[in-house]
């Protein structure tokens, strides 16, 4: 189930929410599936590791703490007895890499030369003008740590699951509560950030304590579940280790599709399309989403469950 996210800066956001627009525009050309393909699925625009959670779930932005129920699922029809669910952290800032690389960007649109920095060919506003004035706030420390508004996530989630399943989530039950976590310190907090949500669920108004003191514990740290990848030698020797296993990815990091697509970001931009690869060409799309709604992403996941045994 995904929750919104962004920071608490506010941000000129404009030029950069028209060129990821542009960008997305351009990718969306080269799709390779058609809209009778069986692999597209209802479930497709859910699996865009760039997007914001909004976007994938529109009904958080009127009332982000409003729980919403499947029609069909009426609460007389059935009764609930266990909830398992895997859930990405809430947002965060770049890693320490991706702000390298958007200041090797951000250095790129900067030394444009004069005649760069007018308009575009069709009279209209030069976005990589407008991106090169922007000022790049990211600082190293920031390294994919969960930002307020991730904290805030969190919290809204535990409101709406707790709304939702308010047999499963009573008091009663609240010491059957297990959350597991990856030991990355953004996924550590996403599950504080739960339990606090839970907290003001159970007693409106009172300042939370600290989840250690807690009536269900703080999150459980498991790397070996929640981070398996990193602990199956399959995977490491086959893949991590192995210099040919993403021979897929780098053939069509060279190829005619990608290609075309850099050639259209450097036109968006109005750099020299040598300047750009495939890495960096992804900054413009993953920065804009970042600089327009202040929401940047990774991958991780909490885990926790509660069972409630049915009456015979």
């Amino acid at each position: 189930m995904p929750c919104g996210a962004c920071n608490s800066l506010r941000l000129s956001s404009a030029p950069a929410g028209v060129l990821a627009l542009a960008l997305l525009s351009s990718l969306s050309r080269c799709s390779l599936l058609e809209p009778k393909d069986p692999a597209v699925s209802v479930l497709s625009p859910y699996f865009g590791t760039k997007s914001r959670y909004e976007d994938a779930n529109p009904g958080l932005l009127p009332d982000p703490e409003a729980p919403r129920r499947d029609p069909e699922l009426l609460e007389e029809t059935c009764t609930p007895v266990q909830l398992v669910a895997l859930i990405r952290h809430g947002t965060r800032y770049p890693t320490a890499k991706q702000i390298r690389k958007l200041r090797q960007l951000h250095t790129l649109l900067q030394a444009r030369g004069p005649g760069e920095k007018g308009a575009d060919a069709t009279g209209g506003r030069n976005l990589g003008a407008a991106l090169a004035n922007w000022p790049l706030w990211y600082k190293d420390w920031m390294d994919g740590q969960l930002v307020e508004k991730g904290r805030e996530d969190m919290r809204q989630l535990a409101l709406r699951l707790a709304s939702l399943f308010p047999a499963l989530f009573s008091r009663e039950n609240l010491d059957r509560l297990q959350l597991v976590t990856s030991s990355k310190h953004r996924c550590v907090e996403s599950g504080a950030a739960f339990l606090k949500g839970l907290w003001q669920h159970y007693h409106p108004g009172v300042p939370p304590p600290d989840v250690a003191d807690m009536e269900c514990g703080p999150p459980r740290i498991n790397d070996k579940l929640m981070r398996f990848f990193d602990h199956c030698e399959k995977f490491l020797t086959e893949v991590e280790r192995n210099d040919t296993a993403l021979y897929h990815v780098e053939a069509f990091k060279t190829g005619p599709e990608m290609q075309n697509i850099l050639r259209k970001v450097a036109a968006i931009l109005q750099v020299p399309v040598s300047n750009l690869n495939a890495d960096l060409s992804q900054l413009p799309l993953q920065s804009s989403f970042s600089l327009a709604m202040q929401r940047p992403f990774f991958h991780c996941f909490l885990s926790w469950a509660t069972s409630k045994t049915r009456n015979p």
